[in-house]
C-alpha cells in the first residue's frame, strides 16, 4: 500500500443546498482489502484510489449506515420487485470500461438531471475509468444487468472480509418500471447472505436529501459514531 496523497477541500454542499462541506481525501495505490475494510468502517467511501468522507466542523448530517444482512428480512414489495425481474439476468466481473458504460452513464445522469435536479456535466472515458475501473485491485467488482443483450444497469461494489461496500449504480432510465436501483440494492443483500457476509455499507445516510434518505427503509441498520481516526476504534450503533 501506498499513500500517494492526503488532502481536504471545502465547497459547496453535494447534499444540503445552501451549505458548505470540507471533504477528505486520501489517494492510495495498491490498497489491500483489509485496509479498505478498515476505512470503510470508519466512514469512508472509495471512487478509484480515492478514498474520501465529509469532515464538516458545525455538520454531522452525513451519517455512514450500514445494512444489518444476518437480520434482514425481505418484505413483501422486495419479493415483488426480485419477481418482477426475473427475466433480467446479470453477471458480476473485475470492473471494465466501454463506450456502451458509457453511453449509459450519460443517459442515466441526463435523466437524474431532469428528475432531481441532478448537477450534470459530460462524463469523459478517462474520468470514468479513474472513478470506477482504476484501483478496484482484487476486491472490486461491477455486477452487469441485461435485457436479453441489451445493458440495462451497472452497480459497482467492493467485497469486503466482513461486508459489501455499495459504491454507485446507474440504470437505463427507460427500465425504471422494473425498479432497478431496489433490485440492485436487494440483490447485494442476497449475495452478502449466501457468502456470509455481515454488512452492506450503504455510504452517507441524509435525512435532507432525497437522493440519500430512502436508505433508512433498509431496516435493520446501523450507523457510525463521530468520524474516527485510522488508528481509534470505531463504534457502529
Amino acid at each position: 500500500m501506498n499513500l500517494l496523497k492526503e488532502f481536504s477541500l471545502n465547497d459547496k454542499c453535494s447534499y444540503i443546498d445552501g451549505n458548505e462541506q470540507t471533504m477528505h481525501y486520501q489517494f492510495i495505490d495498491n490498497c489491500s482489502s483489509r485496509y479498505t475494510q478498515e476505512l470503510i468502517e470508519r466512514g469512508y467511501r472509495r471512487f478509484g484510489k480515492m478514498f474520501f468522507r465529509p469532515t464538516c466542523k458545525d455538520c454531522s448530517e452525513c451519517q455512514s449506515i450500514k445494512i444489518d444482512v444476518d437480520n434482514y428480512q425481505f418484505s413483501k414489495s422486495e419479493r415483488r420487485v426480485l419477481k418482477k425481474a426475473k427475466d433480467i439476468k446479470s453477471y458480476a466481473q473485475t470492473p471494465t470500461m466501454s463506450q456502451e458504460h458509457i453511453d449509459l452513464f450519460e443517459k442515466y445522469h441526463l435523466f437524474m438531471k431532469d428528475k432531481k435536479e441532478w448537477k450534470y456535466q459530460e462524463t469523459t472515458a478517462e474520468h470514468y475509468y479513474n472513478s470506477f475501473v482504476h484501483g478496484h485491485e482484487d476486491f472490486g467488482y461491477e455486477v452487469l444487468y441485461f435485457d436479453e443483450d441489451k445493458l440495462i444497469g451497472v452497480d459497482l461494489i467492493d467485497i469486503l472480509d466482513d461486508g459489501i461496500s455499495s459504491i454507485y449504480f446507474y440504470y437505463d432510465p427507460d427500465y425504471s418500471h422494473l425498479s432497478l436501483g431496489r433490485l440492485s440494492l436487494l440483490m447485494q443483500i442476497k449475495f452478502a447472505q449466501q457468502a456470509k457476509r455481515k454488512w452492506i455499507y450503504l455510504g452517507y445516510y441524509v435525512e435532507e436529501c432525497s437522493s440519500l434518505n430512502y436508505k433508512a427503509n433498509y431496516t435493520p441498520y446501523l450507523t457510525l459514531k463521530g468520524r474516527p481516526e485510522i488508528e481509534q476504534d470505531y463504534l457502529w450503533f
